[in-house]
């Protein structure tokens, strides 16, 4: 299965795990699973950390990927369906990862009930 991670699932893993059902950390450790950040969900951190909002350690990200996380970029391709989304959820980086998860054939790892309005494939954080 190819799983995308929510921005929060992500601070979950590295800082939070008991916040993760045991399934779903199950499914994130289990190596027949390919797990992907989103380049915007790193982004987006970074951006909390900015304002305060989050502390992380400087190189969180390159942990996760020595954890065997792999990256997502973002593409033309994928902000084009973010735009042609319902507008069900406000959150722009939400609103990419649904697409992203879509364009890329991927389950999106989220606690984020808004997005359940959304045809993408999701597992409960």
């Amino acid at each position: 299965m190819r799983l995308l991670l929510d921005s929060h699932v992500i601070v979950w893993w590295g800082a939070f795990p008991a916040r993760l059902r045991p399934e779903t950390e199950a499914a994130l450790r289990s190596p027949a699973n390919e797990v992907f950040l989103s380049a915007a969900s790193v982004w987006e951190l970074g951006l909390k950390v900015a304002r305060g909002k989050l502390t992380l350690p400087a190189d969180y990200a390159a942990r996760l990927l020595a954890a065997g996380f792999e990256e997502l970029p973002v593409t033309v391709a994928h902000a084009d369906r973010a735009m042609h989304l319902p507008p069900l959820h406000g959150d722009p980086f939400d609103r990419l990862l649904i697409a992203q998860a879509l364009a890329e054939g991927m389950v999106l790892v989220t606690s984020d009930r808004a997005i359940t309005g959304y045809d993408v494939p999701l597992m409960p954080a």
